[in-house]
């Protein structure tokens, strides 16, 4: 297995391509963790636990609506859209 990953780096085109993935992750990730700014994150919490609904497609979004981040403003409809 080790063999196959390492033939994979050895070739200039597809190690370019594995790292670009790898950082479009990485950036994905931090702006994850940006929350949207004046957005109170315990209110939130809050109306997420009253609010059957909300609470399920907070489930469904893996938590990601639990701290309204700036990058789950242009994801959110799109996966919210493909669930239901």
């Amino acid at each position: 297995m080790w063999k196959k990953i390492k033939l994979l780096f050895t070739i200039p085109d597809l190690r370019k391509k594995i790292f670009f993935i790898l950082a479009l992750l990485v950036l994905f990730r931090l702006g994850a963790a940006i929350p949207v700014p004046g957005v109170d994150p315990e209110r939130l919490r809050a109306f997420f636990a009253g609010n059957q609904i909300f609470g399920l497609l907070n489930i469904f979004s893996g938590g990601a609506l639990d701290n309204l981040s700036i990058l789950m403003l242009g994801v959110g409809p799109y996966i919210t859209a493909s669930i239901i």
